[in-house]
């Protein structure tokens, strides 16, 4: 297979020069989004809105270059998301509205309108057939992704507690699953607490997604039948008292998350973006932020998200890991098993290649690639 062409640029600009928006711009014209005939066409742009107390995520004026130019090519761009499902500040359509205008994305900042696109309650969905699926032979999406006519994905690549990194493919497969969706990605497993090392802070249950975490014993117990297995427990616990006996599960996970991938891009036109900065270790659906993991590296664009998110994320394996931060903490420790892997290293209970790989089964992409520098 022919290698797939993955566009590049860095974080420098000059006195006097392009300020990083014009970049942007140059960056996606450049990696041939005005190749995609757009004229009249709704454009559904791809976000992650950030939750509220989390200043990770990508700032609004990046989604504005990115409507600029679908504008000037005529097309109708819109921002959109879907409801997660565990409580915060975008359970719902009118609380996710509210979280994504405080967090700055608006008509004025960004040039376009924000659509929820699972609707008020998470329920608007279509179900679309997946080809090739192992895990999920029908992906629930939200009806606003489905309707456009086009999709761009806008993708803040950071790590993650559960599948090890974020990008396009996270972005897409998990970000467009309706609440159903999410809740069929999720289910391969659900963790569970091992006494002997919980240290009862409640972080855990302050995190989770169904009120499943309680303390009668003093230690931290998982009902599972309350548990939807969203495994948020597992990134808020500090003391690797929480993990998920399922020894796959993260790996079937990111399967699934390929297959909802392919149940979105499927038979239209798509283009991807993934901003390589504030590499925090874990999801922007946290409501905070740690120290980014690694420095940032740059602006990358593709039309295959596959080649986009191993170019990624090779970049970020020869980064070397920042000084404060979950990813040093841990290789600082003395008993610590190095797996010369920042996203392992970061996050001990992930499986991030195993995604890649399934995509590229699928038909989604190609892990081979070129670089473009711009």
């Amino acid at each position: 297979m022919e290698k797939s062409k993955v566009y590049f640029t860095d974080f420098r600009t000059h006195s006097g020069g392009m300020g990083m928006p014009a970049k942007l711009k140059k960056l996606i014209t450049l990696a041939g989004i005005k190749n995609i005939d757009m004229n009249n066409k709704f454009v559904a742009i791809k976000i992650h809105f950030g939750e509220l107390g989390n200043l990770a995520y990508l700032r609004p004026n990046y989604a504005k270059a990115v409507a600029d130019v679908i504008k000037d090519c005529g097309g109708k761009p819109f921002l959109t998301d879907c409801n997660t499902l565990y409580p915060g500040s975008r359970k719902n359509a009118l609380e996710h509205l509210s979280c994504a205008q405080e967090n700055g994305f608006n008509e004025i900042t960004t040039g376009c309108h924000v659509i929820i696109a699972d609707g008020l309650l998470g329920t608007d969905d279509i179900i679309v057939p997946v080809e090739g699926a192992t895990y999920c032979k029908e992906a629930y999406i939200g009806r606003a992704v489905m309707d456009a006519d086009i999709v761009v994905s806008l993708n803040h690549f950071k790590g993650h507690e559960a599948t090890g990194f974020g990008g396009a493919l996270k972005n897409l497969g998990m970000g467009c699953g309706s609440r159903a969706g999410k809740m069929q990605q999720h289910n391969a497993g659900k963790p569970v607490v091992n006494g002997d090392l919980c240290k009862c802070c409640k972080k855990c249950a302050k995190e989770c997604g169904s009120d499943a975490i309680h303390f009668e014993t003093g230690k931290a117990i998982i009902n599972q039948n309350e548990c939807k297995g969203c495994g948020r427990c597992l990134g808020a616990c500090s003391f690797d008292a929480i993990y998920n006996p399922n020894g796959n599960a993260n790996e079937i996970l990111g399967c699934k998350i390929a297959e909802y991938t392919k149940a979105v891009v499927a038979g239209r036109p798509c283009f991807h973006i993934n901003i390589v900065c504030d590499i925090s270790p874990n999801c922007d659906c946290h409501g905070e932020n740690d120290a980014p993991i690694l420095p940032d590296v740059g602006m990358f664009a593709s039309f295959d998200p596959v080649a986009l998110d191993q170019a990624c994320a090779d970049a970020c394996l020869r980064s070397e890991p920042m000084p404060n931060s979950q990813l040093s903490d841990n290789l600082s420790k003395p008993d610590w098993h190095h797996h010369h892997d920042h996203f392992l290293d970061s996050n001990p209970n992930i499986r991030w290649k195993e995604t890649l790989e399934h995509a590229e089964k699928l038909g989604l992409g190609n892990r081979e690639y070129e670089i473009i520098k711009m």
